[in-house]
């Protein structure tokens, strides 16, 4: 395999992609440089399809290896482990913009590994990552209608900015990875400090216009280095099989879909497939799997006509109709906050705990470590949609919504000097029909002012849909489950009244033009305005007081140079703070001292203990003193 190297400048700096010296085993291969980052991304597809198989089995495995910042890891083995919540996150971004571009009945165990292999903590790999795994397999022999490529989008000083360094995304206001192929956005995801939804259109579509080089750039490297396009079979359906279940089911199954209970429409499509089987008879008994497969298809295009040519929802609504949604706070006695909002047949269980600085998250990655004063997680057990499953842990889809949900949150929350607690939200999803990433954030809400978390406004979201056929559009607000499956688009939008703080858009077309989009964000606007004015039939604002459960937490400022005292010879005196009052005592070196207590009575007498250990006495004042040794010229008095 010959050696190959495409270039350009992008921002100032070379954006480089190599293929041919790495990895050559692979279908694909190629490295990514950016400044001083490098990213490994590799492409394999399997020679033969496993029998049987009716789903296209697409894994994405992205790891940083923690040599290329010159670090080792601080596991007990020294050795990198399972994929952190970082990198789950990263291969959902390069997941799902690549998964709508292989062709249709391609069904190929398919494996792409990018491998951070040089970190030079200014330019962040991910979006390095999402090009070179496209570019990996546009090189390769693997059947792709790519390329596509993606940018991430800051505004910093109202300019937007593509790539920003770390340095510009502290600085920035809004943060949104978008990726696209040459005429359409595939993938939207990111925050921002509630903008606009024109500022959010804006943002978008100028990250569309920014990657266009990055697709130059790998339609220049398939000239010089890619492989032909390996030939595969498309499974065929049995034409006269096919028709035959048709005739059979058209008319029950466009009965069962017009059901609007979930689990009695479901019990009707499966009497549908039950009374085929019966009718086509025991000849046809073993081929259950193609008349299941015509029946998903028959389902799936009688739900989009209905959608289309009637403007009419599974359930019964319009396009635009909000489902019915039932507020309640305060229905755990001993969480510090409680919420349990529910949206037509999806309701999230949400609980707030709050904490000390002994319960921040601990983070050890490339970037260094870091500590997480405030946690989201997202649990969606099996019973929540009536199945049993032996999986216990968190999978890829909960990490991302409860990132989706945390991210969201984030912005209502106020700063950490002001309000010093770990927050911890836990939404267990306790029923689901669509939209549960979105009720997490709607009772994580709530959960909040019921807690008497000083929020600095409610947040809301929403989850649209796309059905489209031809020329006919058709964008749906607050989508079900079946309509995310059937449809062409889950696109979700969080804010509050004043803003949008996060979205993340999926496709499963070949993209999504500028008119669908502000159609979406104008759409989702008017539901989440709608489902804030419900929610705050719960509770319009904060409680005044935390939860007397919750513990206490008061802020001493002292001067640095007074640290030294409190803390004493070998820590003995605030050791001696602590095993009076029995408060938890954190100070950092410029002086903050923040004291955790169960109760007032300790807190205060923890603080007293604190200004007697630093005060400094007044001229003028009178103090109480033992007089401790008189000397000539005078007295030494412990006050």
């Amino acid at each position: 395999m010959a050696y190959h190297k495409v270039e350009i400048d992008f921002n100032g700096q070379p954006f480089v992609i190599e293929t041919g010296k790495m990895a050559r085993q692979a279908d694909g291969a190629v490295v990514v440089t950016y400044g001083g980052t490098k990213v490994l991304c590799t492409a394999v597809s399997a020679k033969k399809m496993r029998e049987g198989q009716d789903f296209f089995p697409l894994t994405v495995n992205y790891q940083e290896k923690f040599y290329a910042a010159g670090k080792i890891p601080g596991s007990f083995f020294r050795r990198e482990r399972g994929a952190t919540e970082r990198e789950t996150l990263i291969c959902r971004l390069i997941d799902r913009p690549m998964r709508p571009l292989f062709p249709k009945g391609y069904l190929f165990e398919t494996q792409i590994m990018p491998t951070v292999i040089s970190a030079d903590l200014v330019n962040d790999p991910d979006t390095l990552a999402m090009v070179g795994a496209s570019a990996a397999v546009v090189v390769s022999d693997i059947p792709f209608d790519g390329p596509i490529a993606a940018v991430r989008v800051g505004r910093v000083n109202g300019q937007l900015v593509a790539n920003p360094t770390n340095a510009q995304r502290k600085e920035s206001d809004m943060e949104i990875v978008v990726s696209g192929s040459r005429d359409a956005v595939m993938m939207v995801e990111g925050e921002a400090d509630l903008v606009s939804e024109d500022d959010m259109l804006e943002a978008i579509f100028f990250g569309h216009q920014a990657l266009q080089p990055l697709i130059d750039l790998q339609e220049e490297l398939q000239k010089l280095a890619g492989k032909p396009k390996r030939a595969f079979e498309v499974p065929q359906v049995d034409p006269e099989l096919e028709a035959r279940v048709i005739e059979l089911a058209q008319e029950p199954m466009a009965r069962a879909i017009r059901i609007r209970t979930k689990q009695e429409r479901y019990a009707a499509i499966d009497q549908v497939k039950v009374d085929v089987l019966e009718q086509l008879g025991e000849d046809y008994a073993d081929r259950a799997e193609e008349v299941s497969a015509i029946l998903g298809a028959l389902s799936k295009k009688l739900v989009r006509r209905m959608i289309i040519e009637e403007k009419v929802r599974i359930d019964g609504r319009d396009a635009t109709t909000v489902r019915p949604i039932s507020c309640e706070v305060g229905i755990l006695p001993n969480a510090h906050g409680s919420a349990l909002f529910t949206r037509g047949e999806t309701q999230a269980l949400v609980a707030l705990a709050l904490g000390t600085s002994m319960d921040e998250q601990r983070l050890d990655n490339v970037q260094g470590m870091e500590y997480k004063q405030f946690m989201l997680h997202y649990n969606f057990p099996p019973f929540c949609v009536g199945e049993t499953s032996m999986r216990l842990f968190p999978g890829r889809r909960e990490i991302g919504h409860g990132f989706l949900a945390e991210r969201s949150v984030a912005s209502i929350l106020p700063k950490h000097e002001d309000f010093s607690y770990t927050i911890r939200l836990v939404s267990d999803i306790l029923e689901s029909n669509g939209s549960s990433s979105m009720a997490s954030v709607c009772g994580a809400s709530l959960a909040l002012m019921d807690g008497g978390v000083p929020v600095k406004d409610a947040i809301a979201g929403i989850a649209m849909g796309l059905i489209t056929e031809g020329d006919d559009v058709v964008v749906l607000s607050d989508i079900l489950g079946d309509e995310d499956h059937l449809g062409d688009m889950d696109f979700k939008v969080t804010g509050t009244a004043d803003g949008v703080a996060a979205l993340q858009m999926d496709i499963k077309i070949s993209g999504v033009d500028k008119a669908i989009m502000k159609q979406a964000l104008e759409q989702a606007r008017a539901g989440r305005i709608h489902i804030l004015g419900e929610m705050a039939k719960a509770i319009e604002k904060p409680r005044p007081e935390l939860s007397p459960n919750a513990p206490r937490i008061t802020v001493v400022q002292v001067k640095s140079d007074q640290v030294r005292t409190i803390i004493g010879p070998g820590g003995k005196t605030i050791r001696g703070i602590i095993d009076a009052t029995g408060c938890q005592i954190d100070i950092d070196d410029s002086g903050r001292v923040n004291i955790f207590a169960t109760d007032e009575e300790s807190a205060k007498a923890a603080v007293r203990m604190v200004k007697e250990l630093t005060a400094e006495p007044e001229v003028g004042m009178i103090y109480k003193g033992t007089v401790k040794r008189i000397m000539e010229f005078g007295a030494f008095v412990e006050i």
